[in-house]
């Protein structure tokens, strides 16, 4: 992007959010690419060359310990990967890639060191965004070991719904079992349970949200608090 490029047609909310003269350190680093349905943005373990800030679709940041993968956390449009790098580290154990697929915009992880360096507005907000994905991430656990889940799933769901335009999520039994940590056949009742009440219905290879009002009250006290942080200190 050019030195003195605009914000005109830009939903990342990080990138929103910034003074335009925060905004002038990041735009002439900022490159638009297309997100496909998984790709890598980051390896466990590996050194992390590019921070993406996702305007469309929405990726998964993925635990894996000895072979089990369970799901930490989703990023979409309200913010961006690299948090390792905000924090001063390189690199993290965990794995992020595109679930749903879209766009956005990259930049190189030393390119958003350097200008965070020069700009302590700037690193306030990407450690403000790093925070609600902390929260997020904890509540994840805390849903993992305290809810049902069909809680768990409606959860899911919504999140899911927060990053997309419409009411379709594409995805398999397979690839939300992994997610959730749980088998396939698990995911497969729950779903049925949540048709049932007529809040989503599931079709091959998706799932379309049906009564978000109705998805909330079956996810119970497992969604809710991350959004409401987000929206604390972002809207």
């Amino acid at each position: 992007m050019k030195k003195n490029a605009s914000r005109d047609g830009i939903s990342n909310r990080i990138l929103l959010r910034l003074t335009p003269k925060d905004f002038g350190l990041l735009g002439p680093d900022l490159s638009p690419v297309e997100l496909p349905l998984r790709k890598p943005l980051e390896a466990p373990n590996t050194p992390i060359e590019h921070v993406y800030f996702i305007e469309s679709g929405f990726a998964s940041v993925v635990a894996d310990g000895r072979g089990d993968s369970i799901e930490v956390g989703l990023v979409g449009r309200e913010g961006m990967t690299g948090l390792a790098v905000v924090m001063g580290a390189t690199s993290s154990p965990n794995a992020t890639f595109i679930q749903c697929e879209g766009r956005g915009l990259r930049m190189l992880a030393t390119a958003l060191t350097h200008a965070t360096e020069r700009s302590p507005t700037l690193q306030r907000v990407v450690l403000q965004y790093a925070h609600t994905f902390a929260v997020q991430a904890a509540h994840t656990a805390l849903a993992n070991g305290r809810s049902n889940l069909r809680e768990r799933l409606a959860r899911w769901l919504l999140m899911a719904h927060d990053r997309i335009d419409g009411n379709k999520i594409v995805l398999t039994h397979e690839f939300l079992a992994i997610m959730l940590g749980v088998r396939r056949a698990g995911v497969t009742v729950a779903l049925k349970t949540l048709e049932e009440s007529r809040l989503t219905r599931a079709e091959h290879g998706c799932v379309y949200v049906l009564d978000r009002k109705g998805l909330e009250k079956a996810a119970r006290k497992a969604y809710g608090v991350p959004e409401a942080e987000f929206r604390r200190l972002f809207d």
